[in-house]
Parts: C-alpha cells; structure tokens; sequence
C-alpha cells in the first residue's frame, strides 16, 4: 500500500508524548494553531494545510490511549473523492517514545494523478518536520 512513513524517537514516555495527541490545545501546539477539532471517536476537524492554501478536514476514526491517534484526511477542493488517513503511533522504548506517522491511503482518493499527490505529501513531510514539531512541543512541556 503507498504510504508516507516517518519515526522519530522522542526521549519522553508515551504518556508525555500521549498530552499532545489527546486534547486539542495539545494537538494545536505541533500540528496546526489553527486545528478545530472534536476529539473523539466520529468527531470532526478541520484545519489549514501546509502550503496554508489547502483546507484539510475529516474525521477521528481511532483513539487508543498512550497507543494511537487515526484520523480520516481530506484534501478539500482538490479533488479528492474519499479521504486518505493519518495514523500517528505511540510505542515505548528504553529511552522513550517512538512515533510513527503514517500517511496512507493515496491510491483510494479517487484522483488518476494521486502517485503525484503521494509524492507531494513525501515533500512536505521532509519540509514541515511535523514530528521534530511534537518533539519540541513535549520537551517544552504543557499540552
């Protein structure tokens, strides 16, 4: 399955890594101020994308505690006819916290083009550093 994969080892436990995924002021402070979201199981978000011309919304499909955070991603006005997903991971190791973060679902958007959008989303995960953002945001504590 196409997927834009990125790791990052944070040197906190998962349940001070968990405080930025499991409120919106947490989500807010690493993945976008501008994010509006009812964070639960259905609830609905939206929030600018990266380029900040792009409009992003969708739904919380999955929350699993100091586990995972699933959300439903959708392009707006870009001609996606069904979301893609954005699966943020949690896994304890020796030293703290690996976080996965995984874009998939690319070949199901309903676009002829979407290798091209999978490749953009490959770009702009090297350009916006989400997860160096998490990181920064847990090291200087709050949520």
């Amino acid at each position: 399955m196409p997927e834009v994969v990125r790791t990052l080892e944070i040197p906190a436990p998962p349940s001070a890594v968990w405080r930025h995924l499991s409120t919106p002021e947490g989500l807010r402070r690493w993945l976008s101020p501008e994010l509006e979201i009812d964070l639960r199981v259905g609830g609905a978000y939206r929030m600018p994308g990266g380029d900040g011309a792009t409009r992003i919304s969708g739904t919380v499909l999955e929350i699993v505690p100091e586990g995972r955070l699933v959300l439903s991603w959708l392009e707006e006005e870009s001609g996606w006819v069904h979301p893609s997903r954005l699966v943020v991971t949690l896994e304890p190791t020796a030293s703290g916290t690996r976080v996965g973060l995984v874009h998939d679902g690319f070949a199901g958007i309903g676009k002829a083009d979407w290798a091209g959008t999978q490749q953009a989303y490959e770009r702009g995960a090297d350009k916006h550093q989400v997860l160096q953002r998490l990181a920064g945001a847990v090291a200087s504590g709050g949520a």
